[in-house]
């Protein structure tokens, strides 16, 4: 099929990708980045540009009815950690050897650059939509996926038919991912002097019992074919007591809990109960909850469950946006999966609505000290988005 948008502004995505990788926004403090996206949205022709109440920045090109097709980046990023261990500036926005380096340049900055490129693609190309093409770009995702864009659907009221996530596949197909449980369990002991241990019982050796628990049910858990096998980690442990010289009566731990197909959220807190059973461990386990202030002053919160998704490979979307990266970059894109998760925990795995990835950039350097993506992915990845436009919600 003839392809219709040609050209996309590279030096001028280049430059905003840039600012946008120069510009910290860890999660929380997305306002200065999400001035940056709106300023360049309404540059680039976007005909409604609005910040919402938790601040998440949706723009819109098209008639404003119609079907709607929605791209979805996130403005946030992880924090830097260590400065000392990267090799370049996180925040320099670096261009060298045709790849840019920084804080969010896989995850998911340059996606999001792109998305808006494809926005001024779409007017250049002189191209009228029958329906409306969205971007949203959103806050709050690394720690809690999905609660920003269902603000976005359900209280902003911009209902897509279609989602594409931007987060890095390599310019190939991301169809699904396994789900997320974050439980938190609180054990309990007695406390004692420690100079007396027997006299007491102490938490963190019970909540160590119960480590050694979860550990060995990790080789028992799902298995699937496609999006591969559950597990199981504790991530987070932390004690009380009255002083060092105290033997803690509290302990508690947070597991992240990844889910595979088969596997549920009452199968997964069945798991760790019967444990404490078993071990004796008194401890009570439950879903966590996410609570936060965006920088616009919205408290938000959310329990940190967030469902397994597949979409379908006969679906319309997949098969669309296959065929548009056969004709625009001229390889057949492999279909896979994420192995972390997304935004698509909500759109698919909830609101059921056709989602899938594609985006550019590496998922081995997202979250790291070498954080990149090619120069060059970032005007494909646009040209891909503004032609899927075209062909998903046609020409007026």
């Amino acid at each position: 099929m003839a392809v219709t948008v040609q050209t996309v502004d590279s030096a001028a995505l280049t430059a905003f990708a840039q600012s946008l990788v120069r510009t910290p926004s860890i999660s929380t403090q997305e306002g200065e980045v999400a001035a940056l996206v709106a300023d360049e949205m309404r540059v680039v022709g976007f005909d409604e540009v609005r910040v919402d109440r938790m601040g998440n920045v949706i723009g819109r090109i098209g008639p404003g009815h119609g079907k709607k097709l929605l791209c979805d980046a996130h403005m946030d990023t992880v924090d830097v950690g260590d400065a000392e261990a990267w090799s370049r500036d996180p925040f320099g926005g670096e261009i060298e050897g045709g790849v840019l380096y920084g804080r969010g340049a896989s995850d998911m900055k340059g996606a999001l650059a792109a998305m808006v490129y494809a926005g001024k693609a779409l007017r250049e190309s002189g191209v009228r939509l029958q329906g409306d093409f969205y971007v949203a770009a959103v806050v709050q995702e690394e720690p809690c996926e999905g609660l920003a864009l269902r603000h976005v659907i359900e209280t902003e009221g911009v209902r897509p038919d279609w989602v594409v996530l931007g987060e890095a596949t390599n310019l190939q197909i991301s169809r699904g991912q396994r789900g997320r449980i974050e439980f938190r369990i609180d054990v309990r002991g007695r406390s004692c002097h420690a100079a007396a241990p027997d006299r007491g019982v102490n938490a963190i050796y019970e909540a160590a019992r119960l480590i050694v628990g979860l550990e060995l049910l990790a080789p028992q858990l799902n298995h699937d074919a496609f999006l591969g096998k559950g597990s199981i980690a504790v991530t987070d442990i932390r004690s009380v007591a009255g002083s060092r010289n105290v033997v803690p009566d509290r302990c508690t731990l947070f597991v992240d809990r990844r889910l595979t197909i088969g596997e549920t959220e009452a199968k997964a807190l069945a798991e760790i109960k019967r444990i404490l059973t078993r071990e004796g461990v008194d401890g009570v386990v439950d879903v966590s909850e996410y609570c936060d202030i965006s920088y616009t002053g919205l408290e938000v919160q959310a329990r940190a469950y967030y469902p397994y998704w597949v979409t379908p490979e006969g679906d319309p979307l997949l098969q669309t946006t296959t065929a548009v990266v056969e004709d625009v970059l001229d390889f057949v894109p492999h279909v896979g999966k994420w192995e972390f998760s997304t935004d698509g925990v909500y759109t698919a795995g909830v609101a059921g609505i056709p989602t899938i990835g594609f985006g550019p950039g590496e998922e081995r350097y997202t979250h790291t000290v070498d954080d990149q993506v090619r120069v060059r992915d970032l005007e494909s990845a646009a040209k891909v988005y503004a032609e899927l436009a075209v062909r998903m919600l046609g020409r007026a």
